[in-house]
């Protein structure tokens, strides 16, 4: 579905469900992390851009109290009234289906941000399409959280910021889905601009635009997603963020960001072999951004990709979170003559990233395709990305 497809699907469902044109259309994009992984929770350093792939949402007003929510996943509506929310979260209702949580979550943590009850804002019909492919660690989450926000800000007069929708999009994430991320994927949704990427600080949320040349190199991003499914609410991600906060608590400090790489020697000694090789991954991966911002500053985008690929073998040797599918991406891509290459996204399935010369990406992409067909896997979506602007209110 293009981006096109995904705002008109939006309009058509949304006048479907109540026989009437929408208020307003507003979308927010997915992100691609250049590099940074698993970093976000652990106060430290991110490099991520937003990308064109979007979440539109196509919203009207209602006078009854109730916010109704459907979406091109599961066309049947679901609707809950706005002062029955604190009902729903943080605890949930298994009679509510997993995605809707979503939407529903942000409208419960954007009232709470805002001091706001349900009594003093209008009941709303949503309806929502995206052309961010879901489970390829390109953040279809964050979109759909930063296109709701963005549209309920709005329309509920909130006069809330683009940093405090992105912690509202967090709170929905981490309270209403149940899943345990970092701030990252919402603040580069929220905060994207043309051509350039974002360099987070996720302890304080200072952000940095970086230019990132990629067009002026002759280079194109491609993602390679390999269609394994995961999820963020699942075992895996927990037990590593777990692991992550057993090892600031035995080394006393507050996240692994206050672990430097000269203090790693003294980790390795008191901590077990699982702990200290994810403690490892952090604290390296941390380093890896800094130096991947100042290498972009000084050198440009070619300079890049030995720092990919140490970030994949970290990602796949230490924090244990790469799939074989994910492996032969980046190894065939190598092959095929790209700059660098890693899994980006939290893991366990997903996508693969590789930077390559624009005249190679077919070569790369046909590598990496018959790699895949090789081994035995399910094929590949192959396709290029461009950082992009952040989510906004569409003409």
């Amino acid at each position: 579905m293009t981006q096109t497809d995904a705002a008109a699907a939006a309009r058509d469902l949304f006048v479907e469900l109540t026989g009437r044109e929408p208020l307003g259309h507003w979308s927010a994009p997915g992100r691609v992390n250049l590099i940074g992984e698993h970093t976000d929770y652990n106060d430290g350093f991110v490099l991520p851009f937003a990308i064109e792939h979007r979440t539109h949402v196509q919203l009207g007003l209602r006078e009854d109290g109730r916010i109704r929510v459907v979406s091109t996943f599961d066309p049947v509506p679901v609707e809950v009234a706005l002062d029955q929310l604190d009902a729903l979260f943080p605890e949930g209702r298994d009679d509510v289906p997993e995605w809707s949580t979503y939407p529903l979550g942000v409208a419960w943590a954007l009232l709470a941000a805002s001091g706001r009850d349900a009594a003093s804002v209008t009941g709303v019909d949503i309806a929502i399409a995206s052309d961010v492919p879901v489970g390829a660690g390109l953040s279809s989450s964050a979109a759909i959280e930063g296109a709701t926000a963005s549209a309920l800000n709005d329309v509920w007069e909130l006069g809330l910021d683009r940093v405090a929708l992105a912690k509202v999009g967090r709170v929905a994430e981490n309270e209403a889905v149940g899943a345990p991320t970092g701030i990252m994927d919402q603040m580069a949704s929220m905060l994207g601009e043309r051509d350039a990427a974002i360099f987070l600080d996720c302890r304080t949320l200072d952000t940095t635009i970086v230019d990132l040349g990629f067009a002026a190199a002759g280079l194109e991003l491609l993602v390679m997603d390999t269609n394994v499914k995961h999820s963020h609410s699942t075992g895996g991600y927990r037990e590593r963020r777990a692991s992550c906060e057993l090892g600031a608590s035995i080394m006393g400090v507050p996240a692994l960001r206050d672990v430097r790489v000269e203090d790693l020697a003294d980790a390795e000694a008191k901590t077990d072999d699982v702990t200290f090789r994810r403690m490892r991954h952090v604290v390296t991966e941390d380093q890896r951004v800094l130096d991947t911002v100042r290498t972009l500053r000084e050198h440009g985008p070619r300079a890049i990709g030995e720092l990919l690929l140490a970030s994949h073998a970290s990602m796949r040797d230490d924090f244990e979170i790469s799939v074989p599918e994910l492996d032969t991406a980046v190894e065939a891509a190598m092959a095929a003559g790209a700059i660098g290459a890693r899994m980006t996204g939290g893991g366990f399935g997903g996508a693969a990233i590789a930077l390559v010369d624009a005249d190679r990406t077919d070569t790369v992409s046909d590598a990496v395709r018959r790699a895949f067909a090789d081994a035995g896997f399910t094929a590949p979506t192959i396709f290029t990305v461009t950082p992009s602007a952040g989510a906004h209110r569409d003409a």
